[in-house]
C-alpha cells in the first residue's frame, strides 16, 4: 500500500465515524416520523389480512383434523365390524369348545348339541342386532334364533338377492375345516330392502358343524355415523367455534348449528341460506380452494339482521356428508378495530421513545467514536508494519522452499538425459580409438545425444514458465495445467513410489495458471511427504469436475489422514507436524492464499474409501473455483 493510500485510509479512520454520526443525526429526525409512520400504515393493513388469515387457518385446520378422522374411522368401518363379528364368533366357539369338553364323557353328541344351541341362540349383540346361527356339513340349519321355524331345513341351495349360493360357502368351509369371512346380500327386516351382510364362520371339529354371525353393513355403519357425530358435536375452539355438518340436501346434522337456528324462525333461515347451501355444496365436493364467502340473513319478529360469514367445506365421500366451520367477519372487525387502537396509542408513545433515545445515543456515539477511532488508528499504524515485514519473510520462504524443490526436480529429470548423453559420447570415443566406429553408432549415438539435449531444454522451458513472472489471467484448459504440475514433480513421486490416479474432465478456466499450478505443487508435495514412509502401496487420487458453474478440485491421498486437533489448524501459517528441519509450515497457508486470491476456497477434511479392494484413510482437499 501505497503513502498516499495510507494516508487516506488514516483520514478515513479518524473522520468518518463522526461524519456518519453527524449525517444520521441531521437525516434521523428528518426521516422517522414518515418512516414509522409508513410502518405503522402498512403493519394496519397487514394486521386486518392476518386476523382474516388466523380465523381462516384455525377454522381451517379444525375442520381438516375432523376431516381425517372420520376418513380414518370410514376406511376402517369394514374392518373394525369384521373383526367384530369375528371376535363374536370366536366367544362362541369357545363357549361350545366348553360344553362339549365338559360333557363329552357325559352326554351324546345331538344332546352336546343342543346344549350348545340352548347357549347360543339368547346371545345377542350390538344393540340386539347380531345372533349365531349353525350349519352342519350338509346344509341344514341346526340353530336360526330369529326363524325357529326353518331349523333343521337344508339350505343348500339358498341364494341371495343376487343369486350368491352363500350356504354351500358354509359347507366349503365346514370341508376345508376352517374359517373365512364372506358377504351376500339379504331383505334387512329393520328397512324391507336388500342389503350387503358381512359374515363370518368358523368350523367346529367335535360335532363337524360351522358357528357364524353377520351384520348388515348399512345398519353398522349408521351406527359409526352417530358415533362421530357425538365426536363432532363436542368439539369446541376458539371463543365460539364449532364444527357443523350436513348432508348433499343441505339437512343439518350438527347440534350446535340446530341449537342457533331455534333462536330464529327456520324458514327464514333457509330461505336466505337455499343458494348459499347449493354453493357451498359444490365448492366442497370440489377439488379447488373450499372457503366460501357469503352473506346470511337472521330474520327476527323486529330486526332483519345481515352478516357476512367465511366458511370452510369438505365433503365426506361415501357417507354424503358436508363436514365445515365458519367465523362472522363482524367478530373480526371487532377484534381489528380494538387492536388497531392499542397501534394507535403504541405508536405515539414509541415515537417519542425513539426520539428521545436516538438524541441520547448519538451524543454517546459520539465521544465513543472519537476515542474509538484514535484506538483504531494507532492499532492500525502498528498492524501495517508488523504485517508489512512478516508478509515479506513470509513470501520470501514461500519463495526460497519453492525454488529448492524445483531444483532438486531439475537435478533429478536431468539425471537420466545426461547419463545417455555420457554413455553414447564414451561409446563413440571408445569406438573410434579401437577404429571401429561406424556410420550406423555414430548416427545413432548423435540421436541419442540430440534427444537427450531436447528434453533437457523442454526441462528447463517448463521450469522458466513456472517461474514466469505473468500475473495476468489467461485461458487454459485445466487438464494441461494438471498434466504440467505432474511433469514438475513427477520425478520425485516415481522415485518414492508414488501412484497418481487421475479423473480429469477437460474444462477450460479463465484465471491464473502459474498460482494454481504452485498450489497444487504445494498440495501433492504435502501428500507425498505423508507417503514416504508408509508401507503399503501408495496413492494420490486426483479428480476434477464441473459442477454449477465451478470448478471442483478433490485431491486425496492414503496416508491416514490429518489428526482431529489439527484439521483446524493446516492453513495456518508456520504451522506443521513435521520436524523443524524438515518443513517451514507455510507451503499449505501460501496455498489457501494463493486460492483465495482466484476468488476461490479450499477445505480439507479426513475421508475414508476403498481402492482395490483395500480399505484406505487420508486428507481430502477440495479447491472450488468459480467459472
Amino acid at each position: 500500500m501505497d503513502k498516499e493510500k495510507e494516508e487516506q485510509l488514516l483520514k478515513i479512520i479518524k473522520y468518518s465515524p463522526i461524519v456518519l454520526i453527524l449525517f444520521i443525526t441531521s437525516v434521523l429526525v428528518f426521516f422517522l416520523y414518515l418512516e414509522n409512520k409508513r410502518v405503522f400504515l402498512n403493519s394496519k393493513e397487514e394486521l386486518e389480512q392476518k386476523f382474516y388469515l388466523q380465523n381462516a387457518d384455525l377454522i381451517k385446520d379444525e375442520v381438516n383434523r375432523a376431516y381425517f378422522y372420520i376418513k380414518y374411522i370410514q376406511e376402517n368401518a369394514e374392518n373394525n365390524l369384521k373383526n367384530s363379528i369375528k371376535s363374536r364368533v370366536y366367544e362362541a366357539h369357545a363357549i361350545a369348545s366348553n360344553l362339549y369338553e365338559k360333557y363329552k364323557n357325559i352326554k351324546s353328541k345331538d344332546e352336546i348339541l343342543e346344549l350348545i344351541k340352548v347357549s347360543l341362540e339368547k346371545i345377542r349383540y350390538n344393540d340386539g342386532r347380531g345372533y349365531f346361527y349353525i350349519d352342519d356339513a350338509l346344509g341344514n340349519k341346526l340353530l336360526l334364533p330369529l326363524d325357529k321355524k326353518d331349523e333343521g331345513k337344508n339350505f343348500l341351495n339358498h341364494v341371495d338377492d343376487k343369486g350368491y349360493a352363500f350356504v354351500k360357502t358354509i359347507v366349503d368351509t365346514i370341508d376345508n375345516k376352517g374359517e373365512r369371512f364372506d358377504e351376500y346380500y339379504w331383505k334387512n327386516p329393520v328397512t324391507n330392502l336388500s342389503s350387503r351382510k358381512i359374515a363370518f364362520y368358523k368350523y367346529f371339529e367335535p360335532l363337524n358343524f360351522a358357528i357364524g354371525t353377520g351384520e348388515y353393513f348399512d345398519e353398522y355403519n349408521e351406527n359409526v355415523q352417530k358415533r362421530v357425530l357425538d365426536y363432532v358435536n363436542s368439539i369446541k375452539f376458539g371463543k365460539n367455534g364449532y364444527i357443523f355438518i350436513m348432508t348433499n340436501d343441505g339437512i343439518c346434522l350438527s347440534e350446535e348449528q340446530k341449537i342457533v337456528h331455534t333462536k330464529y324462525k327456520m324458514e327464514d333461515i333457509l330461505a336466505s341460506r337455499e343458494d348459499n347451501i347449493e354453493a357451498m355444496i359444490k365448492i366442497a365436493n370440489s377439488n379447488n380452494d373450499n372457503f366460501y364467502r357469503y352473506e346470511e340473513r337472521y330474520n327476527n319478529s323486529n330486526i332483519d339482521y345481515k352478516v357476512n360469514k367465511i366458511s370452510y367445506v369438505k365433503a365426506i365421500s361415501g357417507w354424503n356428508w358436508i363436514i365445515g366451520s365458519s367465523f362472522y367477519e363482524d367478530d373480526v372487525n371487532f377484534e381489528i378495530i380494538e387492536m388497531k387502537k392499542r397501534l394507535d396509542s403504541d405508536f405515539d408513545i414509541n415515537l417519542k421513545n425513539i426520539l428521545l433515545a436516538s438524541i441520547i445515543l448519538i451524543i454517546f456515539l459520539l465521544i465513543i467514536s472519537f476515542y474509538v477511532s484514535k484506538y483504531i488508528e494507532k492499532k492500525f499504524i502498528d498492524y501495517k508494519d508488523e504485517l508489512g515485514s512478516r508478509q515479506a519473510l513470509l513470501f520470501q520462504q514461500s519463495k526460497m522452499a519453492t525454488m529448492g524443490e524445483m531444483i532438486r526436480n531439475i537435478a533429478h529429470q536431468w539425471r537420466q538425459p545426461l547419463s545417455v548423453i555420457t554413455a553414447a559420447t564414451s561409446g563413440m570415443l571408445i569406438q573410434k580409438e579401437m577404429g571401429n566406429l561406424t556410420d550406423e553408432f555414430f548416427v545413432n549415438s548423435a540421436k541419442k545425444i540430440n534427444s537427450s539435449a531436447s528434453y533437457l531444454s523442454q526441462t528447463i522451458d517448463d521450469f522458466r514458465n513456472f517461474f514466469s513472472p505473468n500475473k495476468e489471467k489467461e485461458k487454459f484448459m485445466i487438464s494441461h495445467t494438471l498434466s504440467k504440475t505432474l511433469d514438475l514433480i513427477s520425478v520425485q513421486l516415481n522415485t518414492k513410489d508414488i501412484f497418481i490416479i487421475k479423473d480429469v474432465q477437460n474444462i477450460e478456466v479463465f484465471s491464473y495458471e502459474n498460482e494454481l499450478i504452485q498450489a497444487l505443487i504445494n498440495i501433492l508435495n504435502n501428500a507425498r511427504d505423508e507417503l514416504i514412509n508408509k508401507d503399503y502401496d501408495k496413492y494420490i487420487f486426483i479428480d476434477i469436475n464441473k459442477n454449477n458453474n465451478q470448478l471442483k478440485i478433490v485431491i486425496k491421498d492414503n496416508a491416514g489422514g490429518v489428526r482431529k486437533e489439527n484439521l483446524s489448524k493446516i492453513f495456518n501459517p508456520y504451522f506443521t507436524t513435521k520436524e523443524k528441519t524438515q518443513g517451514t509450515g507455510i507451503g499449505l497457508y501460501i496455498t489457501q492464499e494463493i486460492i483465495l486470491q482466484l476468488n476461490g476456497e479450499i477445505s480439507v477434511r479426513n475421508v475414508d474409501f476403498n481402492y482395490n479392494k483395500e480399505k484406505y484413510r487420508g486428507a481430502e482437499f477440495t479447491i472450488t473455483l468459480n467459472l
